[in-house]
């Protein structure tokens, strides 16, 4: 069975290498976040109160616009608006980010039915990490794909490469992983997407592997969590193994344990698993 935490991180504004400034002239602001974390996206061009914010966002450039916020008050037509609140400061804020959620957001005022000053633009980027297969077990292969979803007027992956930013995976420790490791295959269709390939080990129950991206503080994890028989099958290996060794004189207590472990696990091999437990024990 697949679990994975892809909580990591919160929204930051990136490094000053990844600033631009609008049309407008007011400086376009990047957050990026991991799916299924929340957000706040600031609103640059905020009068005194937010009776006078709206919000609208687009995808990308050939979508509809869609207005999320009229005149400080929640649209509730929208897909998403039980995860939309406006924040005091006119800030947008989303809960539970989904990969359908990056795009461009636009914080704009209106007073008296007149754009008052200049929109302020947010875009939001994206990280997400997930595998293709539904069961994992020790001894099978498994591929994680961590990609990011932008879009900034061109395509993601032609503004990564112009910014100079790439993803990567990094072990629990923090070091870098890398295709000289021969347990990693590790690839890149293009700079938004890397593919992490590895097969699964006994002790990799609860290992962690962190996709991150450069120059900005956001990264996402898959945690591997094995469950039904093969994780049984290990735990209850390790519990006779403790009880041979700290009560040889309970064999029929190690018998028993011996035998309902290899019930649970449904092992072809239990009986004999347990002729050698026993004969061990009685010798």
């Amino acid at each position: 069975r697949k679990e994975t935490c892809t909580m990591c991180s919160v929204g930051v504004p990136p490094g000053p290498g990844l600033g631009t400034t609008g049309s407008s002239g007011v400086d376009d602001a990047h957050v990026f976040i991991s799916s299924g974390e929340n957000v706040r996206l600031p609103c640059n061009n905020a009068l005194h109160d937010c009776k006078s914010t709206t919000w609208i966002y687009n995808r990308f450039s050939q979508s509809e616009t869609v207005e999320l916020i009229g005149l400080g008050i929640k649209k509730k037509n929208t897909e998403r608006h039980e995860r939309l609140s406006l924040g005091s400061d006119c800030s947008l804020n989303i809960k539970n980010v989904t990969k359908e959620d990056y795009g461009s957001y636009i914080c704009r005022q209106y007073v008296n039915d007149k754009q008052q000053g200049n929109d302020a633009r947010v875009y939001l980027h994206v990280l997400r990490v997930s595998s293709s297969q539904t069961e994992i077990s020790a001894g099978h292969s498994v591929t994680l794909s961590c990609q990011l979803y932008s879009y900034t007027g061109v395509s993601c992956d032609d503004w990564i490469r112009s910014e100079g930013i790439h993803l990567f995976w990094v072990n629990q420790a923090g070091d870098k992983l890398i295709n000289s490791d021969s347990r990693y295959q590790i690839s890149a269709p293009d700079h938004c997407i890397s593919t992490l390939t590895t097969t699964l080990l006994n002790e990799d129950h609860n290992r962690e592997w962190r996709c991150e991206v450069t120059q900005v503080k956001t990264s996402v994890t898959y945690t591997v969590r094995y469950s039904g028989t093969t994780h049984l099958y290990t735990q209850c290996t390790h519990m006779i193994v403790i009880i041979v060794e700290f009560a040889v004189f309970a064999a029929p207590t190690v018998i028993l344990v011996q035998i309902i472990c290899a019930r649970r696990a449904g092992r072809k091999d239990s009986q004999h698993r347990e002729e050698i437990v026993m004969n061990t024990i009685l010798q």
